[in-house]
């Protein structure tokens, strides 16, 4: 009765078990409604806000300071009534008291140079400054700031389909990236005693109102950037006379603020499929030496994007060229100062045409008609049409591979950001991975695309491994909070990027997954998706439940370690004596001796046995591996019992082999195994990941073959994540770790200016 009983038991056991990890994500997703559907799109009664501003920017050079007018007009589109609106202050993270400063945790470990400690000394006056709040016709509007927000409440509730107009006047004080950090400001050049301007975040903007979150109106507190609606925008920057002005959109004065020569060589850049330089570096270099007192005045204009960044300086040489999307003319341009050649000049130009292609390909055409990268140190953020990018050579103009390789990669990195989140547009604030992530993931692809063999920082899942496998207590769940990540980067943009290359590689297989991701990146451009609308539309257009996959990346902190534990070698019994006693005599050959039978051949002269013949009878006596009459006669008999395709099959010399394996890390994962044979091919075996679908801890395969296996290999490829590669190896390899005895000394030299000395005879 007992055994009866045990065994339902225990499957039930493994199935409670499995079901934790293959269970739906029905109750971690929101419900599906009619602004956002089951399948992962649009609902049919889906909105979005709008929000279009005019501004006028005078940037002070001498003082680094900004001051702008702005209306803005906000359009209610949503079925509620909003009793206040709410705006972002971001610059108000600079200020002394800002909550930012006061959360950062620090140890007197963190404060080991003097300028750590400058740093943590230093009083920067940062902030908004905000004048006044008025209607267009100059009533003064009520508002009220809170950190880095700001409410303002209209004379009355903004009804649906209703839109209102106001003013904001304000200025602030200009961040020195390299002495305060942040993510815009100005670079200062002390040689030639000039500033390199990338201004962000600069301006009140709205916060995003929607079906999710309400008003989106979480503190900026440095690390979830930011979650903002579409609009229109027209913006008029005033800059000394002398200054190069890159921003977003299209400009639309060029006969103004551009000398007839330099309009001339933009009309070539338009058609030409190479970079073509508007402003030459001996011409920047010219423009250093003397400071202009008069200004000019730049207007850009820019149609349904979220944000607008903008870059100024006399040191700017520009270049641009035009690539082509689908018909489509985009005007592909970057701005540096001489200090970014000759890597800039040679390459950032190239590399934003390449991208605007690639990412096209893998999601959606890109829409806009610029696309811009400007150069300053030590950074890398995005906005649309315009990103600002490091990668910066040595002052002899030599740079380390690892230098052009960064500059390469943060380029890609950060013009794709133009389609997450500018275009697909992910809340930032709340989910960092939404755009890190995939941005990251398409990078790869595209690092890929532009030189074979590309040194990746982050992408190919084994890549990944030493995070997943690290201390638990310093790892988050990718679903985190962006303001409350352990290890931000391998966090919100290694792990989902590498996750999302199973799902391609491994998983799903790359056209399925092309397919899909495409298909998210369509529903939702200049749309507002969540991670709900990412995992819905994935298993919606490929027909593939990956609600196991999901739960596994980016619920836990599981990661990939499964162990062949063992194989066991069976063949089929052929019943045939002229070979089953073979086969059976050279088994027993083979088999070690035993201590005792060894030394008992000298020490016991003679047995019982061989003294007296009358001992040994017919089984004594018999040959078990030769064959006889009734041997033969039993074969006969079981052959007469077969059909011809049952003796084929016995005929056939098929291998068997029974492999078990255990899930060590906890994240379910498909088995790739390999199995290499004796004439030295191989074969790839893929199992899903439901294989686990009843023990999440053990399984066992049983595998066939036509011929002997000498070695079998899980995840030969590396393409699952797996954080122990000893223990997937069948029979065992130790793989030696080679070390150095002796430790050579340090040499601070490139390679380049290493051939620079040697051709100097130095």
């Amino acid at each position: 009765m007992k055994k009866i009983l045990f065994f339902p038991i225990v499957l039930s056991v493994f199935s409670v078990s499995a079901q934790i990890k293959f269970a739906q994500l029905d109750i971690e997703l929101p419900t599906p409604n009619e602004y956002r559907t089951a399948a992962g799109a649009p609902g049919h009664a889906y909105y979005q806000q709008k929000a279009d501003y005019k501004m006028n920017l005078t940037l002070d050079d001498d003082k680094q300071i900004i001051r702008g007018e702005e209306v803005i007009t906000y359009a209610n589109n949503s079925p509620d009534v909003l009793e206040y609106l709410w705006l972002q202050l971001d610059q108000n993270i600079f200020k002394p008291d800002s909550d930012s400063k006061l959360t950062a945790v620090e140890k007197m470990k963190d404060f080991q140079s003097i300028k750590d400690v400058e740093r943590k000394l230093m009083v920067f006056e940062g902030g908004f400054n905000i004048e006044s709040v008025s209607t267009v016709n100059g009533e003064k509007m009520r508002y009220a700031i809170n950190k880095t927000m700001m409410r303002i409440d209209p004379v009355k509730p903004l009804g649906p389909k209703q839109s209102i107009s106001f003013k904001i006047k304000w200025w602030y004080n200009i961040n020195d990236r390299m002495k305060v950090g942040g993510r815009s400001g100005y670079e200062y050049f002390e040689k030639d005693n000039n500033y390199l301007y990338t201004i962000a975040q600069f301006f009140p903007r709205m916060c995003v109102y929607n079906d999710v979150e309400g008003w989106q109106n979480k503190q900026f507190l440095g690390k979830g950037e930011f979650t903002l609606p579409f609009g229109d925008y027209e913006v008029s920057i005033t800059v000394p006379s002398d200054h190069i002005v890159a921003g977003t959109g299209e400009l639309q004065n060029g006969a103004a603020v551009m000398t007839a020569e330099q309009r001339q060589r933009m009309e070539k850049a338009r058609t030409s499929d190479k970079p073509v330089l508007i402003i030459t570096q001996q011409e920047a270099e010219n423009a250093e030496k003397n400071k202009a007192t008069s200004t000019k005045t730049w207007t850009f204009k820019a149609k349904n994007v979220r944000d607008f960044a903008f870059a100024t300086s006399r040191k700017f040489m520009w270049d641009a060229q035009n690539t082509t999307v689908k018909g489509k003319n985009i005007l592909c341009m970057s701005f540096y100062p001489k200090e970014g050649n000759p890597l800039w000049e040679r390459y950032s130009t190239k590399l934003v045409a390449h991208t605007i292609q690639t990412y096209s390909k893998y999601t959606i055409d890109y829409p806009y008609p610029v696309a811009i990268s400007v150069h300053s140190n030590q950074i890398g953020m995005e906005y649309p049409m315009i990103c600002f990018n490091g990668g910066r050579p040595n002052e002899d103009g030599t740079y380390s591979e690892q230098t052009k390789y960064g500059m390469w990669g943060v380029i890609i990195h950060e013009v794709g950001h133009n389609f997450f989140p500018m275009i697909i547009n992910s809340d930032e604030r709340q989910w960092s991975w939404m755009d890190e992530g995939l941005n990251t993931f398409v990078q790869y692809l595209t690092e890929q695309e532009w030189e074979r063999g590309f040194p990746s920082g982050r992408g190919p899942a084994n890549m990944i491994t030493d995070y997943m496998r690290g201390d638990k207590r310093f790892i988050s769940p990718i679903m985190t909070n962006s303001e409350s990540i352990w290890q931000f980067g391998n966090n919100a943009y290694g792990k989902p990027a590498a996750a999302l290359n199973i799902l391609r590689e491994t998983v799903m297989g790359r056209e399925l997954f092309d397919f899909a991701f495409k298909t998210y990146c369509e529903r939702w451009k200049f749309k507002h998706p969540t991670p709900a609308d990412l995992f819905r539309t994935m298993e919606d257009a490929s027909g593939v439940d990956l609600d196991w996959f999901w739960r596994g990346w980016f619920y836990s902190i599981d990661y990939v370690d499964v162990s062949l534990d063992y194989v066991k070698h069976f063949e089929l019994n052929t019943n045939n004596p002229e070979i089953e006693k073979a086969a059976n005599k050279q088994v027993a050959d083979s088999k070690p001796q035993f201590i005792s039978d060894i030394r008992n051949k000298e020490s016991i002269k003679q047995t019982m046995n061989e003294r007296d013949t009358l001992i040994d009878d017919f089984y004594a006596k018999r040959n078990i591996y030769e064959v006889d009459r009734l041997d033969k006669k039993e074969y006969e008999e079981f052959q007469s019992k077969l059909t011809p395709e049952q003796k084929k099959l016995l005929e056939s010399q098929k291998q068997f082999y029974e492999l078990a394996f255990t899930n060590k890390g906890g994240l379910v994962t498909p088995l790739v195994i390999q199995a290499k044979f004796e004439d030295s091919t191989d074969q790839v075996i893929r199992i899903p990941a439901e294989i686990w679908k009843m023990d999440e801890a053990t399984v066992t395969k049983v595998l066939v073959f036509d011929k002997p296996v000498v070695s079998f290999q899980l995840d030969p490829f590396l393409e699952t994540a797996d954080c122990d590669t000893d223990n997937n190896v069948y029979p065992h390899i130790s793989s030696p770790t080679r070390f150095q005895l002796f430790q050579q000394k340090q040499n601070n030299e490139n390679p380049m200016q290493r051939q620079k000395r040697m051709e100097s005879g130095n």
